[in-house]
């Protein structure tokens, strides 16, 4: 049977205290949404019906796949409300498996063992064990183990709240069955509203079979309905990612002293320091060493690199062999190639380093292509930027920049040519030669330096 995937995402989420429509709020860098979606794409599901409501322009703009349906919630009339509204973009004949946009914490294999029960046009319903069930519906199975209603916490009797296994929101059951089910709801329950739960004692009082498929771990089903909860759940997502890491070989100063806001890849024998940030796509080569504090955004790193304590990079190469910072600052398009250098206080943008060149201090190098061997002295900056337009700047291979250089671009500074120190060069330097470009100093005699007044 074909699979569609609901998922429910009008909440306002009054909560979380902000204007941002709870499904947006960001974990690990992604909205709770997409975690999701990600889910549903790791099952092969390509029908998906969201269910929007509050903030549904944002949400919409947020995820503007042409592959995904939307449903208007525009009353907040329950659980059983919501799928309703998304059954007319569904055929009859399709398994239907409803899932929450704010639950953003379960694994594939458990919705593929959920999935599993309902081959045969069964109902199945995902449940958890957890010490302190207050405030969920509970599970009520019948004689032979099998689901035979969810009551909720408002409308449960004293008998049924002593029950620890409870509702996750995710259940799965036969499109056109599910239908009739839905058409069927009332009211009359203690908060007036259309439950999707009571969709369990339908089938059950239809002869229909209701599996009851229990999550392994509590934290998979973990709804997001506050900040705090926000929180707890950005630790477990974490925690997960680290011993990924951890379990293919990279080693960690601490697994709770990481964040990754994206994909992390590495080889083996990599080393990461505390508190560093990733995000967006980064991969990092073997025996890498990351040092304190960095944050590493949609960069590659090569094998052997070692990249000092508090450096900040985006949109970066860098090859094997390299050593960056500390507190170095690659900037979008900052390409090393193997064995090269940039030392502390150091800010690369849109620019190639050839292989072995070292940028060793307190210096910009930007819009510029570097030859190999090259030795660009402390303080050196390329003027690269007129007011309205940017100019490229070449140095040659083997050419050595003295300290505090400007270098005026568009400008070639030659092979093997050396320029000396506190020169403001404006012209191509010629291969091999030396370039300087200095004022004469002069000593003025008796000078005196201004006294402040005295008030």
């Amino acid at each position: 049977m074909d699979l569609t995937t609901v998922i429910l995402a009008a909440g306002q989420g009054t909560r979380m205290r902000s204007a941002l429509p709870k499904v947006l709020q960001p974990l690990a860098g992604k909205p709770l949404l997409g975690h999701v979606l990600d889910l549903v794409a790791a099952i092969d599901c390509s029908d998906t019906v969201v269910v929007y409501g509050h903030g549904g322009k944002a949400v919409q703009a947020a995820f503007p796949a042409e592959t995904l349906k939307w449903a208007e919630q525009a009353e907040q009339l329950g659980t059983g409300h919501a799928v309703k509204m998304a059954m007319p973009h569904i055929d009859d004949g399709r398994l239907v498996l409803v899932l929450c946009g704010d639950v953003p914490l379960l694994r594939p294999a458990t919705l593929q063992a959920l999935l599993s029960t309902c081959a045969n046009g069964d109902v199945g319903v995902l449940t958890v064990d957890i010490d302190d069930p207050t405030g969920y519906g509970r599970i009520v199975r019948d004689t032979s183990g099998f689901v035979q209603a969810i009551v909720e916490q408002k409308d449960a009797s004293p008998d049924e709240l002593t029950v620890r296994e409870i509702n996750s929101g995710v259940i799965c059951a036969p499109s056109a069955k599910l239908r009739q089910w839905l058409d069927a709801l009332s009211t009359d329950n203690a908060q007036g509203e259309y439950y999707l739960t009571d969709v369990i004692s339908a089938a059950a009082n239809d002869g229909t079979t209701v599996h009851a498929v229990k999550a392994d771990d509590p934290d998979e089903v973990m709804g997001i309905n506050d900040r705090r909860q926000l929180a707890a759940a950005e630790c477990i997502y974490q925690h997960r990612l680290a011993n990924e890491l951890m379990d293919s070989g990279v080693s960690l100063a601490d697994p709770a002293r990481i964040d990754i806001r994206g994909s992390l890849r590495s080889g083996q024998d990599t080393f990461i320091d505390v508190n560093c940030v990733f995000e967006g796509d980064v991969v990092l080569g073997e025996r890498v060493h990351i040092g304190p504090g960095a944050v590493i955004k949609n960069t590659t790193i090569g094998d052997d690199t070692v990249i000092h304590p508090h450096c900040v990079m985006e949109d970066s190469a860098i090859g094997a062999r390299c050593q960056i910072g500390p507190f170095a600052r690659l900037r979008p398009g900052a390409e090393f190639a193997a064995g090269s250098k940039a030392g502390n206080f150091v800010e690369v943008k849109k620019s190639h380093i050839g292989e072995g060149s070292k940028v060793n201090h307190l210096t910009y190098i930007g819009d510029a292509t570097v030859g190999r061997d090259v030795n660009v002295g402390a303080g050196t900056i390329t003027c690269n930027y007129d007011g309205a337009n940017k100019h490229h700047t070449t140095i040659g291979d083997e050419a050595f920049i003295g300290s505090g250089v400007n270098l005026v671009a568009p400008i070639t500074v030659g092979a093997g040519a050396t320029v000396g120190a506190g020169s403001t060069i404006s012209r191509d330097a010629p291969d091999g030669e030396l370039t300087l470009n200095r004022a004469p100093q002069k000593t003025i005699t008796g000078w005196q330096r201004p006294v402040k007044k005295k008030r």
